[in-house]
């Protein structure tokens, strides 16, 4: 047996056809494109939860899963007699290749805004529309997903001419909910609420799933700090929002001396 070179792509591919083979893992050969979904997704979130946390040890794991993922979704075309692996590696270099004319053809883009909007065109050109909206996933997260339509739909100039547009649509929903009769109404108006609201942080120049990231990390920090305290749980409401005041405080001088 030859000796196996390290990082070799066809070890990993061996592997999952082996796993996928009759008498391989009654897992594995069980799994389908719908049933391995939800793994890709949570391999990519994980990936980006690496990068958050600075963590190149686990960075470095997660990549290997979600490449697992892509793996495993290519063996399975190839088992359909659809494409395999290496159609997946060259229709991506193809792609690259025919999407940065500045740097394989002769075409020029100084900045990086210039790229994008080279980009775009080529995309474009290479995918024929029927509306403005084709190409933003239904599987998306709801909150990225409503940036990524209103974005779309903004291009085609459906939409306001400042923020105050945005505010007042906002406001709008607001008082549309609190006077939904039932609970399918509520739950309408409550979309119409969020959406509004990604509408005019977009208008703001602020990027919602990111600024709730980051609400969610700040109130889980906080929470954690709280909930330490003895008798937590039993204690009234009152006493909670001051341990809670506290920890705002405290977290506000931690970023106020990181700052200096």
């Amino acid at each position: 047996m030859s000796a196996r070179k390290a990082g070799d792509i066809g070890r990993l591919l061996a592997i999952i056809a082996r796993l996928r083979a009759p008498g391989g893992c009654p897992w594995d050969r069980a799994q389908t494109f719908a049933t391995i979904a939800p793994y890709t997704i949570e391999e990519a979130y994980e990936v980006a939860d690496a990068i958050a946390r600075e963590d190149m040890a686990d960075l470095r794991d997660e990549l290997g899963d979600l490449l697992l993922q892509v793996v495993f979704h290519a063996r399975m075309a190839e088992e359909a007699g659809a494409f395999a692996f290496a159609d997946v590696v060259e229709a991506i270099c193809a792609k690259m290749e025919r999407r940065h004319p500045h740097v394989f053809g002769n075409a020029a883009a100084a900045t990086p805004e210039a790229v994008v909007t080279a980009w775009e065109a080529i995309k474009a050109a290479e995918r024929p529309r029927a509306s403005a909206l084709d190409g933003v996933a239904k599987a998306l997260p709801a909150l990225l997903r409503a940036d990524k339509l209103s974005r779309r739909a903004a291009r085609t100039g459906f939409d306001w001419p400042d923020a105050e547009g945005a505010k007042a649509k906002l406001l709008e929903e607001m008082a549309e909910l609190e006077a939904a009769a039932d609970p399918a109404a509520r739950a309408e108006e409550a979309g119409d609420l969020l959406f509004a609201a990604v509408n005019w942080l977009r208008k703001l120049g602020v990027e919602p799933e990111a600024a709730l990231r980051a609400a969610c990390d700040k109130f889980e920090a906080r929470f954690r700090a709280i909930e330490t305290a003895s008798g937590f749980a039993r204690l009234p409401l009152a006493e909670k929002e001051r341990l809670w005041q506290a920890a705002k405080g405290a977290g506000a001088a931690d970023e106020d001396q990181s700052a200096r």
